[in-house]
């Protein structure tokens, strides 16, 4: 098992959806995940839908075909470990138990480092828009899909190195899978309006939601990453996104309100939640010719699921250097102050020859074992 198989894994619980928390974005995500004052109005519905108004004289339509992300965090390599451990298992029992003394201290080995170590989460995600800016009514029509996965071993205790006590140690042993799975279709309205001699755009998403769970639990010895979909639960809701921006020359103001009602979805067994709160996000941004740059906190914590201590809140820094239109340069730097996830760097390039084919490169670094990346490709006419 490697980290390749595990992306694998992620893309399979997305790519269904052809089409929350991260967003599959390359610019946004090279500028530290910003957007709400700075996204483009053909990735608007995925920040603040009032964006979606937000658009150069010369816009007049815009594709967005796709936008991927995909993000890891296995800060004590469980999945390597497992690997390890699985091989070394076969192998045992395959002999009848005859294998060699130093090869079932190593079994109990990787049992006390399972024992120890931290949750695994990865995360990925999709998109797709078509945007047609008008000032009459902007607008665009998208869809996304989202999903996080989060692994903890369950490990029964150290009883020593003998033959009975390992294979015993190992057959009561657990690898526990949570995974939450999101689509949602929708399309994004906005208008800019001059009140009190200030410039707004207002902007209002109605979306249709599908949400599913998996909930896996076996022996250390037989987990495997590809049978999450065995203990699937569906759920489907209606809800809205609403965003404002205030503009002022190149200066920005903006507040994003995703997912106005509430929802939550439980595992098939009845004992874990997702909850799919309403996250409230403001934002001060500077859009220039040749720089832009955005600062986004999160005025609400994202819950998640429930009794798994994995809430996340974050404040985003972005910048981006812009030149003549042709090719562009990212930085950006996240902090979550609920400490669930590390504090990220985040670095990205774009690529624009003639301002009409956008392709967008992004990665995300929060220490070896925490690393994420993202692409688009967009065309703007």
């Amino acid at each position: 098992m490697n980290h390749y198989r595990l992306l694998a894994v992620v893309c399979s619980f997305v790519t269904p959806v052809e089409a929350a928390s991260w967003v599959a974005d390359a610019r946004g995500n090279g500028m530290g995940n910003t957007g709400v004052t700075t996204a483009d109005f053909l990735l608007a519905p995925f920040y603040n839908p009032a964006l979606t108004a937000v658009y150069r004289d010369h816009d007049d339509f815009g594709l967005l075909l796709p936008s991927v992300n995909l993000n890891v965090r296995d800060e004590d390599d469980t999945i390597s470990i497992v690997d390890d451990l699985q091989d070394d298992i076969r192998r045992f029992e395959s002999s009848g138990g005859s294998i060699d003394a130093e090869t079932i201290a190593k079994m109990n080995g990787y049992l006390d480092d399972l024992s120890d170590n931290a949750p695994l989460k990865a995360s990925g995600g999709v998109g797709v828009a078509v945007a047609i800016p008008h000032q009459t009514l902007a607008v665009n029509v998208y869809a996304r899909g989202y999903v996080e996965l989060f692994t903890e071993p369950k490990i029964a205790a150290n009883t020593g190195n003998s033959f009975a006590a390992v294979k015993a140690r190992y057959e009561t042993s657990s690898i526990d899978l949570l995974a939450f799975g999101y689509t949602e279709f929708g399309v994004a309205f906005a208008k800019k309006y001059e009140i009190l001699q200030q410039e707004f755009s207002l902007g209002i998403t109605p979306k249709y939601q599908w949400m599913r769970t998996y909930k896996q639990s076996e022996a250390v010895k037989d987990f495997d990453w590809d049978d999450y979909d065995k203990s699937e639960v569906k759920d489907d809701a209606f809800n809205l996104d609403l965003g404002a921006v205030w503009l002022k020359n190149a200066y920005r103001v903006g507040i994003s309100v995703k997912d106005l009602f509430n929802h939550s979805i439980t595992t098939f067994d009845g004992q874990n939640h997702y909850k799919l709160d309403t996250q409230v996000t403001m934002s001060v941004g500077y859009v220039g010719e040749f720089l832009s740059a955005a600062v986004d906190v999160d005025m609400t914590k994202q819950e998640r699921f429930t009794g798994k201590h994995d809430d996340t809140q974050f404040i985003r820094f972005g910048i981006e250097g812009n030149a003549w239109g042709w090719g562009q340069l990212r930085a950006g730097y996240e902090i979550d102050i609920e400490n669930t996830v590390d504090n990220a760097m985040t670095v990205g390039l774009g690529i624009s020859p003639g301002d009409a084919v956008s392709l967008d490169i992004a990665g995300s670094y929060a220490g070896e074992h925490q690393l994420g990346g993202s692409a688009n490709l967009a065309f703007t006419f």
